[in-house]
């Protein structure tokens, strides 16, 4: 085998030069100067410059900001006026768009840190409505989840897992991300909770989001989150905690009937819920199945494994509630998309509020993507809006071309017979 090597600029990343045509035709660089203000007057980088230089890495293949001096630089700087800020300027842009600490003292006399950034919190989601991923007036779903960021960095604290790290407060609507606080791993995930989703609640609502059922685990079952919920949704669902009272209401039930959920039959009952407020119309919705240890459980004394849903929904069958608040999944999948494409894995910086920061940006960049990918959809084989970003880097970003000046303008060559013509129309 004869190798010949040509001293010529193609890059095998060509494909990013339409992710930022697209990123600049959604006017994203006028949105993040407009909301986060000029960063420089003359000369340097601006913060639309550094978060889209962060859309290349990632939607690149990259999993850190290393990876720009490491690997991806020279492609991206062979891109016609493409600003390619250093990893260094990169990481000292986003450390400026940080807040300080919230700090929260428990009754037990323990102080835990919130990192609330309201400014990066904003532009994300008026990037989803620039986008028409989300529209102002209309109703949708919202799911809440802490999620354990494991991590060793300096002020990782021990979580319930029993690893050091953090544990973000992060709400979604379907899979994109709307509300981001990153707090202490240590705290209990019930613990200002409440406060936590009435600051996203209210962000949704200054941009006329309306919500109209929100879900959640068990994780936000107290009186006080409850209150919050049930004040700010048309409906709520959200999954109950085992207590001696609840297990006696639930023994006393006679009248169970079977259903059939994902192939396996299920006995359901629904009763009136009146712990925390008796004069409220809430539904118990309960699920029990026949364990398989066949052993008796020491609090309800029968052979069954029991679950339970508190909503104000009564119209919606067992069966319906049930399979809607299964649907939660969607939310795990946020967050393992997170981790594994978007650098959650990686993070970049040593305290909680700088990797607060990074977190929002790279969410509002997985909420582009998902902009960026349903476009693409429309056009190429083999990706689907919900495509992950390692297939969509071989089958979209990794194109060999060149960009070459000629009749007074900027013409990128590509050498493949894929259809990226027709993203331009």
């Amino acid at each position: 085998m004869k190798v010949q090597k040509l001293n010529k600029t193609i890059s095998p990343f060509a494909g990013i030069s339409f992710v930022n045509d697209s990123f600049n035709k959604a006017g994203m660089n006028q949105l993040i100067d407009s909301e986060l203000g000029n960063r420089v007057k003359l000369f340097g980088y601006q913060y639309s410059d550094i978060i889209r230089n962060l859309v290349n890495v990632f939607l690149s293949g990259g999993d850190c900001i290393e990876d720009i001096g490491a690997h991806l630089g020279e492609d991206l700087k062979s891109i016609p006026n493409n600003k390619v800020p250093s990893p260094d300027t990169s990481l000292r842009g986003i450390k400026e768009l940080t807040t300080i600490n919230n700090v929260y003292t428990s009754k037990n006399d323990i102080s835990y840190d919130f990192n609330i950034n309201m400014s990066l919190n904003r532009l994300n989601l008026k990037s989803l409505l620039l986008t028409k991923q989300l529209d102002a007036g209309k109703y949708y779903d919202f799911d809440y989840d802490n999620q354990v960021l494991a991590n060793k960095k300096y002020d990782a604290k021990k979580t319930y897992k029993k690893n050091k790290g953090y544990v973000p407060g992060i709400a979604t609507i379907d899979d994109k991300i709307v509300y981001i606080e990153n707090r202490d791993g240590n705290a209990n995930v019930k613990f200002e909770q409440a406060a936590t989703l009435t600051r996203a609640y209210d962000l949704l609502k200054s941009e006329n989001i309306k919500v109209n059922r929100s879900r959640m685990d068990a994780g936000s079952y107290s009186k006080e989150i409850i209150d919050v919920v049930d004040n700010n949704s048309e409906l709520f669902y959200i999954r109950t905690n085992k207590s001696t009272s609840l297990i006696e209401q639930i023994m006393e039930i006679t009248n169970w009937q079977t259903v059939e959920i994902n192939y396996i039959n299920y006995e359901v009952a629904s009763i009136p819920f009146t712990q925390f407020f008796e004069d409220r119309n809430y539904r118990l919705v309960i699920m029990r199945e026949k364990s398989s240890s066949n052993q008796l459980d020491i609090f309800t004394g029968d052979m069954f494994k029991y679950r339970s849903i508190l909503t104000n929904d009564w119209e919606g069958s067992e069966k319906e509630v049930i399979e809607y608040y299964n649907q939660r999944g969607t939310n795990e999948k946020v967050f393992d998309v997170m981790n594994n494409d978007f650098g959650w894995k990686h993070l970049p910086f040593s305290f909680l509020n700088e990797n607060g920061a990074f977190m929002i940006i790279t969410a509002m960049i997985k909420n582009f993507y998902n902009y960026f990918i349903a476009k693409v959809s429309k056009t190429f084989d083999g990706i689907n809006p919900t495509t992950r970003v390692k297939r969509f880097v071989f089958r979209f970003i990794s194109v060999a071309g060149k960009w070459v000046y000629q009749g007074r303008q900027w013409v990128l060559k590509l050498y493949t017979k894929r259809p990226y013509d027709r993203l331009m129309a």
